[in-house]
């Protein structure tokens, strides 16, 4: 059986979970929730695992058959006002409850209004700060996700001396995924870091898991193809001889690719990345991301839609994920090159499952 075949079945499972932690014997009165009201806030529609996310969070909603779920974004990654517009709207609308993968901080007020005036608010892909800020997340373990690639790279560097660059999210906000993913990833090579909230302060050189490292510097990429290009071109101006790319996404990623072949310096380079989409997969397969950590933003889509319907009948919160302070939705790292020592698919079994 391929993982896609089974996916409905764990995902039942999971379901199934977050109902029995609201409280599961309890039976729905259908007449009562008919036609509720929800809104999606995701991040922007230039991003296709946002739009995977909408998309999965609309066909899920239209099977349960009495959700009505509207879609509103920021203009693109660090839109925190365009978020707020549509909280604040939602609200307006006397929406039941929102589903948001929240910009930063600057949106945890709106966030607030919007539970004080009564919605049920989840968080997919992106834990707020402080997580309570939200009834509960669903996400991936972000640090895993960097661990896993960092892990691989490091191994796959076979000891020689690795020239890094740190491709993350921003550099004029914080935001737990773009910490945690470039955090994890230099703990998955070996390199200590200093404060785990704060991206760049770790030591520029020393050792490690495998030898000697020099990280180039972090650029932020706003998770974006043309962003991923210009951050991977200050860092190479900065230094030629970059061997090891960590990208805080897939199309910042592609954007790096291109400069470095651009400045012809492809060879022995190693990219890695996290979201595990087709495309990224496509991009594992010919070379241009060497390994991928994949989430599944289907899967959060669809326990946030069902936690939300359970709330209103309830009104009893999720569990989270043991030892975590969110409900962990998975996480895999794709690549045709294994490690000893690394758990991870392939490309052929990443693409079955790819974004679901």
């Amino acid at each position: 059986m391929t993982r896609r075949a089974g996916r409905p079945a764990v995902l039942a499972g999971l379901l199934a979970a977050v109902v029995l932690g609201c409280g599961g014997g309890h039976e729905r009165s259908g007449e009562s929730l008919r036609g509720i009201r929800l809104a999606a806030v995701i991040k922007g529609l230039d991003n296709p695992f946002f739009v995977t996310m909408q998309t999965g969070a609309k066909a899920f909603a239209e099977k349960q058959g009495n959700i009505n779920l509207t879609v509103a974004s920021g203009k693109q990654e660090g839109d925190d006002q365009g978020q707020i517009d549509a909280i604040e709207a939602s609200i307006a609308k006397g929406d039941k409850g929102i589903l948001i993968t929240p910009m930063s901080t600057g949106v945890n007020s709106a966030i607030k209004k919007a539970r004080d005036a009564g919605l049920y608010v989840i968080a997919l892909d992106t834990p707020p700060d402080p997580p309570d800020t939200v009834d509960i997340t669903f996400a991936t373990d972000n640090f895993k996700a960097g661990k896993l690639i960092g892990e691989w790279a490091q191994v796959q560097m076979a000891g020689k001396p690795a020239t890094i660059a740190m491709l993350d999210l921003f550099n004029d906000k914080v935001v737990s995924v773009d910490y945690n993913r470039d955090q994890g990833f230099l703990d998955g090579m070996g390199i200590d870091t200093a404060d785990a909230e704060a991206n760049g302060d770790e030591a520029p050189t020393g050792s490690y898991s495998g030898g000697e490292y020099e990280i180039v510097g972090n650029e932020a990429s706003q998770g974006a193809e043309d962003g991923g290009r210009t951050a991977a071109e200050t860092l190479l101006s900065k230094n030629p001889d970059i061997n090891v790319v960590y990208t805080i996404n897939e199309p910042a990623a592609y954007g790096a690719y291109e400069a470095f072949k651009a400045a012809g310096a492809t060879d022995d380079l190693i990219v890695v990345s996290v979201d595990g989409g087709c495309a990224g997969i496509d991009a594992v397969k010919d070379g241009i991301i060497g390994a991928t950590s994949q989430q599944y933003p289907v899967k959060m889509a669809e326990l946030g839609v069902q936690a939300i319907f359970d709330l209103i009948e309830t009104g009893e919160k999720p569990e989270t994920t043991e030892g975590l302070d969110f409900y962990n939705t998975g996480v895999a790292l794709v690549t045709d090159e294994p490690q000893d020592g690394v758990e991870s698919i392939d490309t052929a079994e990443g693409g079955e499952i790819c974004w679901g």
